[in-house]
């Protein structure tokens, strides 16, 4: 990373925020706006975050579903421990690693379903647009396709891609399955950045 990045993420309104707030990242406020505008996570829920570190997300969440929910984090780096968290360190990406949260789900909440599913993982950036839009566009597609395996009827999905030409098929896909799909753009995102949030509420199972 170089010094120029250093110092503009020391200006950022919401990097400084995060810090006086005590969030784990800034991408919290991406969650929390999110939130406040559809209402993605309920006091109660059982949510499942992939892609966690450092935390962040897995913070709002906690916060949204209380102490009667539960929250999972999945992520191939280690984090701090989060209180009323249960966290897997593994590649999302691996069916094994996918089996080991299912039978933590179930360990945790006696249910092999949850109500939300929510994403902000990035591919590691090579600095090629288009490359990174289809690894991107990858990894939502994957934790769309693991949301329909484990999202209870009428649950919510939210997950962050990076704008480009394969976008409009993949929100085509994912309009199959729920009833309310919408493109957002979080004001906490950097307005350099192309990326955009799928939020998606009332999933139908066929």
């Amino acid at each position: 990373m170089g010094r120029k990045w250093l110092r503009e993420r020391r200006k950022d309104y919401y990097y400084k925020l995060a810090k006086k707030e005590h969030y784990r990242s800034r991408a919290a406020y991406k969650l929390l706006f999110i939130q406040e505008k559809y209402g993605i996570i309920k006091h109660g829920d059982v949510v499942v975050d992939l892609g966690c570190a450092p935390g962040g997300w897995l913070q709002v969440a906690r916060e949204l579903c209380g102490a009667e929910g539960k929250v999972f984090g999945i992520d191939l780096q280690e984090i701090e421990p989060l209180e009323g968290v249960v966290f897997i360190r593994g590649n999302f990406m691996n069916p094994s690693t996918q089996e080991k949260l299912r039978s933590a789900i179930f360990e945790h909440t006696g249910r092999k379903d949850v109500d939300v599913v929510i994403s902000d993982m990035s591919p590691n950036i090579s600095g090629n647009y288009s490359t990174d839009h289809a690894r991107s566009i990858e990894l939502v597609t994957m934790a769309f396709e693991f949301a329909c395996t484990v999202l209870s009827p009428n649950g919510n999905f939210v997950a962050k891609v990076f704008m480009g030409d394969l976008y409009d098929s993949l929100l085509d896909k994912i309009k199959e399955r729920f009833a309310f799909v919408k493109s957002y753009k979080s004001m906490a995102s950097r307005k350099s950045s192309s990326e955009i949030y799928v939020i998606c509420k009332g999933y139908e199972i066929f």
